[in-house]
């Protein structure tokens, strides 16, 4: 499968069809090929287009992700009506991210929570003021200016002999 980019993304409120639809004409692809790659028949594929089916089975939703070049969370999201929560998430590892470089893209998957190296759960906001994290190109909230190196580890405690 391909970069995803942002065309890629389901748009707000975007159907089932229109979705596929854009995804079709944006790669170049008749429907005929597309239910080809798909494994699917090309009826099929024109109700689909039509509006006329949008609940689609894990073979259909397979088939039309590869053929589409998305990720089937994308169609699944779709069909659901539920296509704000998707996309890359930027999230970090406070433990394994180095501050000015660009976050591990196995961290950006919707679905990951922890970090796959050290197993610390991946941070998405500020600590400071709990802001979603826009960019990771600078190791500093852009909102409230606290660093995200060091909101994201915990102080150490050390003890006092008395």
């Amino acid at each position: 499968m391909s970069t995803l980019d942002a065309r890629q993304l389901p748009k707000n409120q975007e159907s089932l069809a229109d979705y596929v639809t854009r995804q079709r004409e944006t790669l170049g692809l008749s429907r005929q090929m597309v239910a080809q790659k798909a494994e699917i028949h090309l009826q099929s594929l024109g109700k689909i287009e039509r509006g006329q089916t949008c609940s689609l089975n894990r073979r259909t939703l397979s088939g039309l992700a590869i053929a589409l070049q998305v990720p089937m969370d994308y169609l699944e999201s779709v069909a659901r009506g539920q296509t704000e929560t998707l996309g890359p998430s930027l999230k970090f590892c406070p433990h394994c991210w180095q501050p000015g470089t660009a976050p591990d893209p196995i961290w950006t998957d919707a679905r990951a929570e922890f970090c796959f190296l050290c197993g610390t759960a991946l941070q998405k906001c500020c600590a400071g003021c709990g802001e979603k994290l826009v960019s990771l190109t600078f190791r500093f909230c852009p909102f409230c200016g606290q660093s995200y190196q060091a909101t994201s580890q915990a102080p150490s405690v050390s003890a006092v002999p008395e």
